[in-house]
């Protein structure tokens, strides 16, 4: 049954501090630390849990399945990733770091009457995403549900974000976005400096060529600026996101998806407040630019 087009986003954010933080907590590092991998810097530990699900893949893959990096960037982690612990021993510990990571986070809340109906919701919405054409959702997928409520509600909330993300780079894709101009265009609206994206490997030129690909199409300005072209582009890049991330909450249905975002709350503020996320990053939560359509 079609629900509100703006629910999709709306759950989305709800439940990706939830996803987000294993990238950041230091419960997580610590984890990452013990099998091997340097901590000074997250790419090394970041690659790794991301990709773990997919196997033993290389760098062309991977630079395919998360789009925006570098396949320089890439490269500097995989396949070495594996030569330091394989996938299979990666997803355990992957596990381990959520545990360790949601227990300090959310304390009292998992032994809380509410958590098995969270948990309840997010896997129904989890188990009705459709995977086809979509690698890193389906990966995650046909990984094992975690029996401890709390990793159960990780695993949901990695396969939809998943899905959503998957769907996210089809929209790129039909809106001509090739993954630097993704960025510029991204970081062009406002949605975070473009300092911050330096994260993704992509060089001085390279981002310069991109924006002197996307001024030719009429998306920015002479000055780097966003044109009502290149606003309306990517408002039909958030669109298309989210009507193909539809999916899962139309299946959960309108009073499910509400429910669920209520039961998020508390989880989406305990991430925040502990400000364990950078303040200003690349995810988009709290900070993408609602679109005008």
């Amino acid at each position: 049954m079609p629900i509100d087009r703006g629910l999709p986003r709306r759950a989305w954010h709800h439940l990706e501090p939830v996803h987000a933080v294993l990238y950041f907590a230091p419960e997580a590092f610590a984890e990452a630390g013990a099998l091997g991998y340097p901590v000074d810097d997250r790419w090394p530990s970041y690659f790794a849990w991301r990709a773990a699900p997919l196997g033993p893949v290389g760098p062309e893959q991977v630079a395919s399945a998360f789009y925006s990096f570098s396949p320089a960037l890439v490269a500097r982690h995989l396949p070495a990733a594996w030569e330091v612990a394989e996938p299979a021993e990666v997803l355990a510990a992957r596990l381990r770091a959520v545990d360790a990571t949601h227990r300090a986070l959310f304390g009292e809340l998992l032994d809380g009457p509410d958590l098995p109906e969270l948990v309840g919701l997010a896997r129904r919405a989890a188990e009705a995403a459709l995977t086809a054409g979509r690698p890193l959702a389906a990966a995650n997928a046909a990984l094992p549900w975690p029996e401890e409520p709390h990793l159960a509600l990780f695993h949901a909330a990695t396969v939809l974000r998943e899905h959503r993300g998957d769907g996210h780079l089809a929209a790129l894709l039909a809106a001509g976005l090739d993954p630097c101009e993704s960025l510029v265009s991204f970081a062009a609206i406002g949605a975070a400096p473009a300092e911050n994206f330096a994260g993704r490997g992509w060089t001085g030129p390279e981002w310069a060529a991109a924006t002197e690909r996307l001024t030719a199409r009429g998306w920015l300005d002479g000055e780097g600026r966003v044109t009502d072209l290149g606003r309306a582009g990517r408002n039909e890049v958030e669109r298309l996101t989210d009507q193909l991330a539809a999916g899962p909450w139309e299946a959960l249905g309108t009073a499910g998806t509400e429910r669920f975002m209520e039961l998020m709350v508390p989880y989406f503020f305990a991430v925040i407040g502990a400000n364990v996320l950078p303040e200003r990053s690349t995810l988009g939560i709290t900070t993408v630019p609602a679109p005008t359509w």
